[in-house]
């Protein structure tokens, strides 16, 4: 059954969910199919009841029998990440560290997503947002360039946890008032200092903390935010033609890093209330009690581009929904310092010129 599952009923060929229409589509006859049929197609096939997709509330639910039947598992023998992919996927090279990758076989002992945000963006779509990165890097080594290498960018879901909660806050801050007066030749500055204190409560909805240890928090958060008005019950047919990376950090781990997410938005959130004061503003003692928590497992759509240069690793991530894409880029130096040799050259050739004219 896990092989049929997304086998094309009208030719046999593979589909896979095709993000610029969100709907699955052949590509062998270019049936398209809506995901809700698809759905029942899917418990069909399973001889499961036509509700059974239909998530509970609670996050962190465990698969049904049958549920991972078309999923396989992937694991990278460098930096060990298990990658999920459905029956059909190809992958040849983990999208974390670009080493090789192997089958391990059939799915099973993962809690099962509650939400999806479905990709929005294809592959032709990254590779233009990448392309469009690497504008005015005059000394970007050629390798970063290369028609080659851009093709190996990959789709993949990466697991977060989404967290809602209200947080009562009280909050002080150190806000300065500058004068500056003038007599003669000499300015005066004059700094005073205001305790300016803030008490309320603000409330956040699907605050996002990756549950993945490969992808860095900081790449992770620099490609936020995602529109969660597109999230929609998680089907195991959005996998078709993507990789998921499977979840190892678990919500007890990720609430530290939400709560401290929370904490930096509430006190920069009170700060905007703090008006009039021309100087400096900063925090001086805060207090942020979080309450009416609750979290969701989700998964949410990225396009990676993994690459090693000189021994150095890379990393580029683009936001598969709405295409903000962000990632460090090397320095070709040889190519550097070479134009700087030149255009050295070139100064002191201009200087000796004017050096000779005013000597004739």
């Amino acid at each position: 059954a896990g092989l049929q599952e997304y086998k094309c009923p009208c030719c046999g060929g593979a589909i896979a969910f095709d993000s610029t229409i969100q709907k699955m589509k052949c590509p062998y006859c270019n049936t398209e199919f809506e995901m809700d049929a698809l759905k029942g197609y899917d418990a069909e096939l399973q001889d499961e009841e036509t509700d059974s997709m239909e998530w509970e509330t609670a996050a962190g639910g465990e698969w049904g029998e049958g549920e991972t039947d078309g999923l396989r598992t992937y694991v990278c023998k460098s930096c060990g990440g298990e990658i999920v992919g459905d029956a059909n996927t190809a992958a040849t090279s983990c999208p974390f560290c670009d080493n090789p990758i192997v089958m391990m076989g059939q799915f099973s002992g993962s809690l099962k997503p509650d939400l999806v945000i479905p990709f929005k963006l294809d592959k032709k779509a990254a590779k233009e947002k990448y392309y469009k990165h690497l504008e005015g890097k005059k000394y970007l080594p050629k390798v970063f360039k290369k028609e080659n290498h851009v093709d190996e960018i990959k789709g993949v879901y990466i697991p977060f946890w989404l967290f809602d909660a209200d947080a009562d806050a009280r909050i002080t801050y150190e806000a300065e008032k500058v004068h500056v007066s003038r007599s003669g030749d000499t300015e005066y500055t004059t700094r005073e200092i205001y305790q300016v204190y803030r008490e309320g409560t603000i409330s956040f909805d699907h605050v996002p903390a990756d549950g993945s240890r490969k992808m860095d928090d900081t790449l992770m958060e620099s490609i936020e935010p995602y529109d969660f008005k597109d999230a929609v019950p998680f089907q195991q047919a959005y996998l078709a033609g993507y990789l998921a990376d499977r979840y190892d950090v678990n919500v007890d781990e990720r609430i530290d890093r939400a709560r401290e997410r929370i904490r930096v938005c509430t006190e920069q959130a009170f700060r905007k209330t703090v008006r009039g004061y021309n100087g400096s503003t900063s925090v001086k003692d805060s207090n942020v009690q979080i309450h009416n928590a609750s979290y969701w497992y989700a998964m949410y759509p990225v396009w990676l581009l993994n690459t090693t240069w000189k021994g150095e690793q890379f990393i580029f991530a683009m936001n598969g929904q709405t295409g903000k894409m962000v990632g460090d880029l090397p320095i070709d130096r040889s190519s550097f310092w070479k134009s700087v040799g030149i255009r050295t050259l070139l100064i002191w050739g201009v200087l000796y010129g004017l050096k000779c004219l005013f000597m004739m």
